[in-house]
């Protein structure tokens, strides 16, 4: 790695995965233009000055594999743009190919690892594509005349962009803006005023107006902004300050305007980019700061028990928790990333696997305004990635066979997600394919005919697990849902759902949780060790009534019995957590309460000792092999200094199902 590049990394890559997401928006836009038959000029400039930046950045770290494949995508752009802003399907197969390609190699330079260059044959299409591009249109401004000095200021792909939004109802307007010192105090300048017309309008070009001198136009400077409206010209008049809305039509000719073109800026903006790690830096304060406040609450029960009058310190413990849940709120808030930046590859996603099976697909995503933990968000994205791949791959029917099915010809996925509570988000992956085999599953299994979803996603989910006969480039490899199952429930500690109707398609629902590190949770006593579980796991406390509970069969496993006891016409298998690990006995206590907790929709309860409470707990996972057990997903201080394990309750009763089987 050169040293421009180890001395500029952070914020090399920063910018760059900015325009990576930017680039990503666009080509989503290209292409559902282009599935429509349309040009979208706008889309196509835009993503132009990406893929630009991208290259220039690049270029000043020395990352010439980077350099040398936006250079040839910016070169295919640029002769799209000439020509109104249109691209051909394969054109866009080939672009969102290199995006992929940056991608990896931009990964590749984060992990400190020598940068591939470009895949090959993907620099020789996107130069054949180059040549195959039609040239400019000479009546791409037909359904629009323009003024002749306002024309020589547009490029073809904005006239064309001005032409395509009037065909569709819209007018093309121009409004001047003129900065004055009374305008900026009222903080209007032209970045501003093009932020506020951008969102009301599809703002086209922004050039400056040389203008004489005057009481209204001191510096003798103004802007014209062109756009397409279509909307109250007053809302227009009042976002950029200005006095009128000329429609371009049939605009009078304005003052003569300088022959250096301007090229607006990405500005105003009240955001300010910040390295995650310095966001996990804040975490790892707050961590120390709860940790403190727990060794603190001790101490004050420690004086109250000696006589001491500690009603002022209980006070300011109290204020001092309020104070510690609005940190911890707001250095969330400032890790969010918002879940439609996450999805916004899976378009791309399924149009390649639309060119690589044959099949048609139209996708719908609805993220809302669902948002989640970067670091969640970053392992959960390959789940998310593999559940679209198998919907696709697996479950949608060839247009041949939907046919034959009485079905469209188009299959449809949906990915939708919102966020449940303040705690956990629910992600489903839908489609209306062919539904689940569970026949053929059960042979490929070598088990008998699951009778139950939770029985059938036991399946599906086994390692090396895969309904086809042999890997093709999309699937096969018996990876998809065990990586799922892996990352959602193992690594997150979070659930995973299946429903399925047999030709008529089949739903997976994932839920976890917004956060991994600090978490709201119960702690309690089994026998006399200390344990903690999430909240979110715990979906009820009761308490534990001897006469309603029947026992049941001992269990090989640690001798550990089980009972059965009904709750609410229920039976609910029930054992004891310090039989379970083998904690020594508390002779003269017996578990008194039970945490109730659903595996796959049936309940199982873990009786224990004693209640501690409810608290925030900073939840360190355990990473080693070596210590990593299941149900046990990391260990916190609950300000003693000794380590108290964090417990998956989910897996314990998987894990207890699966031994009484």
């Amino acid at each position: 790695m050169s040293l421009e590049l180890q001395q500029f990394l952070a914020g090399y890559l920063a910018e760059v995965e900015e325009h990576l997401s930017s680039s990503t928006q666009k080509l989503n836009a290209i292409d559902a233009s282009a599935r429509g038959g349309q040009a979208n000029p706008h889309a196509v400039r835009e993503l132009f000055r990406s893929l630009h930046t991208i290259k220039g950045l690049s270029a000043m770290v020395g990352v010439e594999p980077v350099v040398a494949l936006a250079h040839e995508m910016e070169s295919l752009l640029r002769a799209a743009d000439r020509a109104g802003g249109a691209l051909s399907q394969e054109a866009v197969d080939a672009i969102s190919d290199g995006v992929r390609a940056i991608e990896r190699q931009v990964r590749a330079i984060a992990a400190g690892q020598e940068v591939p260059t470009a895949p090959a044959g993907l620099v020789e299409r996107l130069a054949a594509l180059q040549a195959m591009t039609p040239a400019p249109a000479a009546s791409a401004t037909t359904l629009l005349t323009l003024p002749a000095d306002v024309a020589a200021k547009l490029s073809a792909a904005e006239q064309a962009q001005l032409a395509q939004g009037v065909a569709t109802g819209k007018r093309a307007v121009r409004v001047d803006f003129v900065p004055t010192p009374s305008r900026a105090a009222t903080g209007l300048n032209i970045t501003t005023v093009r932020d506020r017309v951008g969102r009301v309008a599809e703002l086209v070009k922004v050039y400056p107006v040389s203008l004489p001198k005057s009481d209204a136009a001191p510096g003798g400077l103004g802007f014209a902004l062109i756009a397409l409206y279509d909307g109250d010209d007053d809302a227009l008049r009042d976002a950029a300050g200005a006095d009128a809305v000329v429609p371009l039509s049939t605009a009078a000719a304005p003052a003569a305007v300088e022959a250096v073109e301007f090229e607006s800026t990405r500005g105003g903006s009240r955001l300010v980019r910040v390295d995650v790690a310095r966001l996990d830096d804040a975490m790892e304060k707050l961590s120390s700061l709860v940790v403190n406040r727990f060794r603190l609450t001790r101490a004050i029960a420690a004086m109250r028990e000696s006589g001491t009058d500690v009603r002022a310190l209980a006070d300011i413990m109290n204020e001092n928790g309020r104070q510690l849940r609005d940190l911890r709120a707001a250095i969330m808030r400032a890790r969010m990333v918002p879940m439609a930046e996450l999805l916004e590859r899976i378009p791309l996603l399924v149009r390649g696997l639309e060119r690589a099976t044959g099949k048609r697909v139209n996708l719908t995503v609805d993220a809302g305004r669902a948002e989640l933990d970067k670091a969640v968000a970053e392992r959960l994205f390959p789940a998310i990635v593999h559940l679209v791949r198998n919907a696709v791959d697996h479950a949608i029917e060839t247009p041949e066979e939907r046919v034959r099915a009485g079905k469209p010809e188009i299959g449809r996925v949906e990915v939708t997600c919102w966020e449940r509570g303040n705690n956990q988000l629910e992600l489903t992956v839908s489609d209306d394919g062919r539904g689940v085999d569970r026949a053929r599953v059960a042979a490929r299994a070598g088990r008998a005919i699951a009778d139950t979803p939770e029985a059938l996603l036991e399946v599906l989910t086994a390692p090396g697990f895969s309904t086809r006969e042999r890997a093709s480039t999309t699937s096969g490899r018996g990876l998809g849902m065990d990586i799922v199952k892996r990352i959602a429930v193992d690594e997150l500690g979070g659930e995973l759902h299946l429903s399925t109707t047999p030709g008529g398609g089949t739903q997976f629902s994932v839920r976890v949780p917004l956060t991994i590190t600090i978490v709201d949770a119960f702690s309690f006593l089994a026998g006399r060790q200390p344990f903690v579980v999430p909240v979110t796991m715990v979906e009820e406390i009761v308490e534990i009534e001897e006469s309603k509970a029947v026992r049941g069969p001992q269990m090989a496993r640690r001798g550990t019995q089980i009972r059965v006891y009904e709750r609410r016409g229920e039976p609910v298998p029930i054992v004891a957590l310090d039989e379970l690990f083998a904690i020594p006995r508390v002779d003269e206590l017996a578990p008194a309460k039970a945490m109730v907790v659903r595996r796959h929709g049936a309940p199982f309860a873990f009786a224990v000792h004693r209640m501690l409470g409810q608290q925030e707990v900073v939840v360190r996972p355990l990473e080693d092999p070596l210590v990593k057990v299941p149900g046990v997903t990391g260990s916190t201080d609950l300000g003693d200094g000794r380590a108290t394990l964090v417990l998956d309750l989910w897996a314990l009763s998987s894990q207890l199902a699966e031994a009484r089987a």
